[in-house]
């Protein structure tokens, strides 16, 4: 299964699917979501963390998608 990165902003109530942490900081700056990319990436989002700032509820999940045939 392919991990999806979900980063909902909530001053702006608005949500974002990435494939990767890094895929995140090509779109939304650091600022917006109120971390940096090394934070990110080192916060233990795999474990089905959470990641909670002043500006953004980060989390990482698994896509969910039928089988082929």
């Amino acid at each position: 299964m392919a991990k999806v990165i979900h980063v909902h902003l909530t001053g702006k109530r608005k949500d974002y699917y990435f494939g990767s942490v890094s895929a995140v900081f090509t779109v939304l700056t650091p600022e917006e979501v109120g971390v940096s990319k090394s934070y990110l990436l080192h916060a233990g989002l795999s474990g089905g963390g959470t990641v909670v700032t002043k500006k953004a509820i980060i989390k990482q999940g698994c896509l969910i998608t039928c089988p082929r045939g």
